[in-house]
């Protein structure tokens, strides 16, 4: 009787022991879930932000050469 109460017992620490990392690796997947979510809005918001640049970089030199043209224009 004495061994299957230390069986049992050594069997519900190992259940225990089994159940903790389980929750362990769900906490982990759940964590490491979120941090790549961070990194894809912290790099989708870069994205936009260099898009936004590029674009007005683009409207300023259309623009700057379109006032050039103008007073040459002018000039002429």
């Amino acid at each position: 009787m004495n061994s299957e109460a230390t069986n049992g017992a050594e069997q519900n620490r190992l259940t225990f022991a089994q159940n903790i990392l389980a929750v362990n690796v769900t906490n982990l997947e759940a964590a490491n879930g979120r941090i790549v979510d961070v990194d894809m809005a912290t790099e989708s918001s870069e994205y936009t932000r260099l898009t936004i640049q590029r674009e007005a970089s683009i409207a300023m030199l259309a623009q700057a050469n379109s006032s050039s043209t103008s007073v040459l224009k002018l000039i002429s």
